[in-house]
């Protein structure tokens, strides 16, 4: 069975990627289903990858979404739960590799929502998994494009939509010098939903096919909040007083130093000023605490159970699942992964606290995020030390001009939300009548 529209052919570098798939399998299957059983996945579970479900298929229409990981996988949420209240008979599935992205997302499933491990993508493992579970519709988020799952998928009649589409210029120049494989994987897609209006040049670029091409909106910037423990954040307040507060959160090797700097100079003007610096891997606090005392500066560290005193220089919180508290506590956030070739990290879960976000050059996960955060003023980028304290003491000392940076990014994500309604229309237009 097929859609009805007319298919470009596929190439030869397809056809070799098929030929070559099977005989790879086997080698991929030892090294996907050995991280799997590593981590303690169970092995019903770990035969997913296979196309050996583990779940029934229920009953009605299934919305299928395929994601890379946990970023990905949870952005969905939000758009899986605006499809159920639009359509309360739909059902929901969500694929994604890694064993992190299905623990977290198994914590947050919204209703009538399963996950499954996606198949490897070759031959009998994809068809397994399209026989067993008949999808209506299949979505496909951001950049995950396995060639077989796609070309078998649509031949199962599976309309089939790439959502949030995100693209780096280095695939992008790699597959403009594949243009007919691009132009035919694309054109498994009957629809192309991108975050913003570069990505949709680059994909017409691609070769993808214009009219079905649409601007749509970020998921990530209309996701749900990150959780705050109220009690804790009442807590941190209190001991915090008046003190005036900066964030540094997700930080890595390399950028504390930078971030510590900063806040060398900024003491100088501001002494009673505290920096609240998490960084992104909290088994890194040993290291953190001695770069803080080598830099002379006075801490408290969170997973000791401590809390900032009136001499308190640095708040070391390095512990998991609080970045939400301290966004909320304090407006004024640094966002590392972006002082070093890291790609940086999410910026709507700040502005959905209601901050504003200072960035490195290096955040080119989100690279066409940032040039509109910037350009509306939500966002600024900093290169050092001495820029980052500069900005640190402009949004500080000019709480108008904070304001104004703060406003932006509502406006945005104002503006993310009413695009996620058309999403939601797309979708529900491609869907078969039940």
């Amino acid at each position: 069975m097929t859609d009805g529209r007319p298919q470009v052919a596929p190439t030869l570098l397809y056809h070799l990627y098929r030929g070559v798939s099977p005989l790879l399998a086997p080698f991929v299957w030892r090294r996907v289903a050995g991280k799997l059983r590593d981590y303690g996945v169970a092995e019903p579970r770990v035969r997913e990858r296979l196309g050996h479900a583990s779940l029934p298929r229920p009953s009605g229409r299934l919305v299928w979404f395929h994601a890379a990981s946990v970023g990905e996988s949870l952005s969905v949420l939000t758009l899986i739960h605006r499809l159920g209240a639009a359509d309360p008979e739909l059902e929901f599935l969500i694929t994604s590799g890694t064993p992190t992205s299905a623990e977290l997302i198994a914590k947050r499933l919204p209703p009538r929502t399963r996950h499954q491990f996606p198949p490897l993508d070759t031959g009998a493992p994809v068809a397994r998994f399209l026989r067993h579970w008949r999808p209506d519709l299949g979505i496909f988020v951001e950049s995950e494009l396995w060639p077989q799952m796609l070309v078998r998928a649509r031949a199962a009649g599976v309309p089939l939509v790439l959502l949030n589409a995100r693209l780096s210029q280095k695939s992008v120049a790699g597959w403009t010098k594949r243009h007919r494989t691009a132009r035919f994987l694309l054109d498994q897609f009957a629809l192309m939903l991108t975050q913003n209006s570069r990505t949709a040049e680059n994909l017409r670029a691609m070769g993808g096919d214009p009219d079905r091409i649409r601007e749509g909106s970020n998921l990530k910037a209309v996701s749900d909040p990150l959780p705050v423990d109220q009690a804790t954040l009442a807590e941190v307040q209190t001991a915090l007083g008046h003190r005036p507060v900066w964030v540094a959160s997700s930080t890595h090797a390399g950028e504390e130093e930078v971030v510590l700097a900063a806040h060398r100079q900024l003491l100088r003007t501001h002494p009673d000023l505290c920096l609240l610096l998490a960084p992104r891997h909290p088994n890194r606090g040993d290291v953190v605490e001695a770069l803080i005392r080598d830099a002379g500066l006075t801490l408290a560290r969170r997973s000791t159970g401590a809390l900032p005193e009136a001499q308190t220089q640095v708040y070391l919180a390095d512990t998991l699942g609080e970045v939400g508290i301290w966004y909320t506590l304090c407006p004024l956030v640094f966002l590392g992964g972006s002082l070093k070739e890291i790609g940086g990290h999410n910026p709507f879960e700040v502005m959905q606290a209601g901050g504003a976000v200072l960035t490195g050059p290096g955040a080119y996960n989100f690279a066409e995020s940032f040039a509109e955060l910037l350009q509306i003023g939500a966002a600024q980028e900093i290169t050092g030390a001495e820029t980052l304290a500069r900005a640190v003491a402009t949004w500080r000392d000019d709480p108008h001009a904070l304001e104004v940076a703060r406003a932006a990014g509502r406006g945005f994500l104002t503006r993310q939300s009413d695009q996620m309604d058309k999403t939601v229309a797309a979708l529900l237009d491609l869907l078969p009548q039940g």
